[in-house]
């Protein structure tokens, strides 16, 4: 299993004072190796802390999270090169160019130069930036630059990707496009990926399962979400999340 979470619950504050507050509750959850698992939910209702969780950048108050077998809080420095994080926004360094900033995990992974660029320009190149990687990101577009930043995330090889609404802040159109060059790089890549969002359609249009998370974050519905079964029934898996998400 790639990533498990067992009886995770994790509250800010002290526990059983006024001011703690309760953001997940018991939650038991198992990502499979080559899973892309959407985890939909409203604002607020707990995605973020889950990404926290498994990314190493907080331990739960109760619980066990493993990622391949590791705890990613405990463990964390046994994690460098084998996870990789896209943002919301995309978290460029200004004073690099789009090259330099797909080499950034390669040079604290202490690959040599010439392995570096070799690996930065054959990302940049798949994502359709071949002539760019000399550009500064401020002369990029908000669609090329979170190309950077998923050539980044790539580049390093890292087992399982993290995405928290990497493509939120963009126009629908670029949005889409980037979402399904998204999906066949972890599927041509092999790659395990957790998918947050607030959006039912970029859920059904990225996951192969997903979950629906209710305040405080426990999970509502387990969607196993198979393209043909997607087909037949989109409609009728729509209504069940609408429905849970508007209770």
């Amino acid at each position: 299993m790639a990533i498990q979470l067992a009886g995770v619950s994790k509250v800010f504050g002290k526990p059983g004072s006024a001011g703690a507050y309760l953001a997940v509750d018991k939650i038991d959850l198992q990502v499979e190796q080559g899973q892309m698992l959407a985890l939909l939910g409203k604002t607020g209702c707990g995605k973020s802390t889950i990404f926290n969780m498994v990314a190493g950048l907080t331990e739960p108050t109760e619980g066990r999270v493993t990622v391949d077998g590791r705890n990613p809080f405990g463990d964390f420095d046994a994690f460098r090169g084998r996870m990789a994080i896209v943002f919301q926004n995309d978290r460029l360094l200004p004073w690099r160019t789009a090259v330099q900033n797909v080499e950034l995990g390669l040079e604290i992974l202490e690959k040599s130069a010439s392995e570096r660029r070799g690996i930065a320009m054959s990302w940049l190149e798949k994502l359709g930036l071949r002539g760019h990687e000399n550009d500064y990101p401020h002369a990029l577009s908000g669609g090329m630059r979170q190309r950077v930043s998923i050539a980044r995330a790539f580049a390093t090889n890292a087992n399982i990707l993290l995405c928290d609404e990497p493509f939120s802040a963009l126009d629908e159109m670029t949005a889409r496009r980037l979402r399904g060059e998204f999906v066949r790089l972890v599927k041509e890549n092999g790659k395990t990926a957790i998918f947050i969002t607030h959006s039912i359609n970029e859920a059904l249009e990225i996951g192969d399962r997903i979950i629906v998370l209710k305040r405080p974050a426990t999970i509502a519905l387990d969607i196993p979400h198979k393209e043909t079964d997607f087909r037949e029934h989109e409609e009728a898996i729509r209504k069940r999340i609408q429905d849970v998400l508007a209770a």
